[in-house]
């Protein structure tokens, strides 16, 4: 698969997601899977879920987690669920498990029985067919936790509300939750994690950093040891920020992380820092999460959430452990913003890939922006995102296929983001850069949607390529128009001006830089203009290739509309240099630009130039 990101016909962010068989991941929450919960016999105080781990097709690798939700510890468990006729488990791991037709029953070993308050324990099993589970008890009761014959779970406490708040603590109050039988207590989570449990309605948390940034929750907790929903959050910034201002000037300086570069590319967040990049950006986009039934859902949850990290491998330096609640990318984010605080990160959802669920999303806007807040604002990363990123590639236009939502319907969903995020969250959006005559630009109310974002991402790259087999050889990112250019329009400075012309401010537009190069192969001519017979070979993708590698495979041989190009043998390429990027930072400064964002980290060298030159192209 891949994701486009961009202005011409194939133009886009390139999704180079893997295709591994057995890696796709894929959570199943116990609400979503109908008939999963049956009637409990018994007042529980613990739940079960699952996830599909991988997946190849004829089979599959599924994981069970048990997590003890209660005050007092659990002295063992058993889980049973059905499968559909045809699904059956193969092998098991961790657990004793033994099937009787359809039903299947997994009791714990003699080592991990026990689990304390608050602690969890994963079995896995291969399995073959394809069907999912249903009917899932634990220990005879519900696999939820929350369910107990005659007795309600408590509801939801209202949002916290802050108060009294200095450099080390916060003061928190809320409404109370009811249950029919009564609440005991609630619980107070910090960014996802527990931190207290009170009877009252109030929590004083202390202990905190100095101008810090803090997510807070609450659950209700009834007599029978019953867990409610969790409040909506409040997000708190603790007084006496001490931290040094991030030497980045006052322009944006985004780039895009890609949730499937830390499999093939072994791209991590770590690499943030260790490339001394992260001291030089302002903000981060997060790729991609997808967009299904009109709702903004996570894509890859074993890189986002799961995957765990050594020591080395780590921002903070500290290992992962089995049992923590967040791992993953999320996680590695988590510590890069406590090392570096003025490092924003947006969620980024769609691309050319995903792009697909948009249309679908803004026929009810409302719903679509509800779940994308419930999804950024999830308790267990909720101090991680700052913002989410819409990528529709592209509204009333076509892509990797055609949307004919109508001028009006990107609008119409910037408005239900900004409504449901509210002024405290960043939403931005990357949008089309095609500044032909009626071109992409033109079928969307860009001008219009401004109003509600915080900046566009114009794509300013993809414009020419190997998607046009025989050429001409182009530069894919022109600066500016040039004699001989094989559309008119397809150029930086074209689509900016389009913009504008729309009403849409300066400040508001990003120049995009794209960290990779595209070529063609059969080329006798070194100027722009030749003739080709294919794509160039690339590392991971014909006619792409990464800026690392072309810097000393193909070295540049000459400029063309504020971007370089390089003939090497019959390969023809462009892509942008420290040399090129300094150029376009000072066109963006002097047009009034915002900033600039590029696509994506993994294709710059390992100590950041391309990194380094847009930083210092923008002070």
């Amino acid at each position: 698969m891949r994701s486009g990101h961009g202005a011409g016909p194939r133009a886009g962010h390139r999704f180079r997601h893997r295709v591994t068989a057995g890696l796709t991941t894929l959570l199943l929450p116990l609400g979503a899977l109908v008939g999963l919960a049956s009637p409990a016999s018994a007042a529980t105080s613990a739940t079960a879920t699952y996830a599909k781990t991988q997946d190849w097709g004829s089979g599959f690798e599924g994981k069970w987690t048990v997590k003890n939700t209660g005050t007092t510890a659990l002295s063992s468990w058993t889980v049973e669920w059905d499968f559909p006729s045809g699904t059956s488990v193969t092998s098991a791991w961790d657990a004793d498990v033994t099937g009787s037709g359809t039903h299947w029953t997994a009791k714990n070993k003699s080592w991990n029985g026990t689990l304390a308050p608050g602690a969890s324990i994963s079995f896995g099993f291969n399995g073959s067919g394809s069907g999912s589970p249903s009917a899932c008890k634990l220990n005879g009761g519900s696999c939820d936790g929350g369910s107990v014959p005659g007795d309600n779970a408590p509801s939801a406490p209202g949002t916290p509300t802050a108060s009294s708040v200095t450099d080390t603590s916060v003061k928190l109050s809320w409404s109370a939750a009811t249950d029919d039988k009564g609440v005991k207590d609630y619980d107070v989570l910090r960014d996802g994690a527990k931190v207290a449990t009170v009877t009252s309605t109030s929590y004083t948390d202390t202990g905190l950093s100095a101008g810090t940034d803090y997510s807070y929750t609450v659950q209700a907790r009834d007599t029978a040891d019953q867990t409610g929903p969790v409040s909506g959050a409040v997000k708190v910034r603790t007084t006496g920020d001490t931290t040094t201002p991030p030497p980045t000037g006052d322009k944006v300086k985004l780039g895009y992380f890609t949730e499937w570069g830390v499999y093939g590319r072994n791209y991590h967040v770590k690499n943030l820092v260790s490339s001394g990049s992260a001291s030089k950006i302002t903000h981060i986009n997060y790729s991609f999460g997808n967009v299904k039934n009109g709702q903004c859902t996570m894509d890859d949850s074993f890189a986002a959430i799961e995957k765990a990290y050594t020591a080395d491998q780590s921002v903070s330096g500290t290992a992962d452990t089995w049992d923590q609640p967040l791992r993953g990318n999320f996680n590695q984010l988590r510590q890069l913003k406590a090392k570096y605080p003025h490092i924003k990160v947006l969620y980024s959802f769609g691309g050319w890939t995903y792009s697909g669920g948009f249309a679908q999303a803004a026929q009810n806007a409302a719903a679509f922006a509800k779940s994308c807040k419930a999804l950024v604002e999830d308790p267990r990363w909720a101090d991680v995102f700052d913002g989410i990123d819409i990528d529709w590639e592209y509204p009333n236009a076509c892509g990797l296929t055609c949307d004919t939502s109508g001028p009006a319907a990107f609008r119409t969903l910037m408005q239900a983001l900004r409504a449901e995020f509210g002024k405290d969250y960043l939403v931005t959006a990357a949008i089309t850069a095609d500044g032909s005559s009626g071109g992409k630009i033109d079928a969307a109310d860009y001008g219009g949607a401004a109003q509600y974002l915080d900046w566009y991402n114009v794509m300013t790259y993809d414009y020419f390529g190997a998607f046009n087999a025989q050429g001409p050889t182009a530069p894919h990112s022109p600066l500016t128009s040039y004699p001989g250019i094989p559309t008119a329009g397809f150029n930086s400075a074209d689509a900016i001006a389009k913009l504008k012309a729309k009403g849409v401010p300066g400040s508001k537009l990003l120049l995009g830089i794209g960290f990779y190069g595209r070529g063609w192969t059969g080329v006798t001519q070194s100027a722009p203009g030749g003739t080709a017979t294919g794509a160039a070979p690339g590392t991971y993708e014909a006619g792409i290739e990464d800026y690392k590698v072309l810097k000393t495979s193909c070295p540049v041989t000459g400029t063309i509309a504020g971007t370089a190009y390089a003939k090497c043998g019959s390969n023809w390429w462009s892509y942008d240099t420290p040399a090129t990027i300094g150029t376009k930072m000072a066109w963006a400064k002097d047009q009034g630009l915002g900033g600039a964002f590029f696509w994506e980290f993994s294709g710059d060298t390992a100590n950041g130039e391309l990194v380094s030159a847009i930083d210092s192209g923008l002070k």
